[in-house]
């Protein structure tokens, strides 16, 4: 048998086995003052844009309210009107840096829908192109970001950086 090492998954499963409170990382990303180290790419008035530390692919992002509430239904117009906006332009800049052939834009409400966050409202966007699933996802349930988290932090920070100014 051979091993696959992927040290950085420990932080993750570590992070879920020493939990000693109900604290929302996702609250915590959004009000902080080091959003860098939080992944946080960009900010706006009603929800921000947070890197997903444990990617499917390069680019994995999530559009976050910045209230705490579990689904689209808690929340008022603004905010919901901002998040769908936030998911386009989110969109726009995955395009523009990564070029893919098509993303998956997805919310997961409910932890029987499969949400890893069922308290706080997140859509994820995955960039994805033709071939990118290999036999890792399919025989071992792994899969292989191709660049550094800082990388594609620097990356997207840009590409909103060149959209928004």
């Amino acid at each position: 048998m051979k091993t696959m090492w992927s040290p950085w998954r420990s932080k993750y499963i570590q992070g879920f086995a020493n939990a000693q409170d109900d604290s929302c990382f996702l609250c915590t990303a959004s009000s902080t003052t080091a959003q860098k180290e939080h992944l946080v790419v960009r900010e706006f008035e009603h929800s921000f844009v947070i890197l997903n530390r444990f990617p499917y692919n390069s680019g994995h992002t999530m559009v976050v309210p910045k209230r705490h509430v579990p689904d689209l239904t808690e929340l008022d117009t603004s905010e919901l009107h901002e998040l769908f906006e936030v998911v386009q332009s989110t969109q726009s800049v995955l395009q523009n840096v990564y070029s893919p052939h098509g993303c998956n834009i997805g919310i997961n409400s409910g932890r029987a829908a499969g949400a890893g966050v069922p308290g706080h409202l997140h859509v994820h966007i995955v960039p994805r192109w033709d071939g990118d699933t290999n036999f890792m996802s399919t025989l071992a349930d792994i899969t292989i970001a191709s660049e550094a988290i800082e990388e594609t932090y620097q990356k997207v920070s840009d590409g909103f950086e060149q959209q928004y100014g």
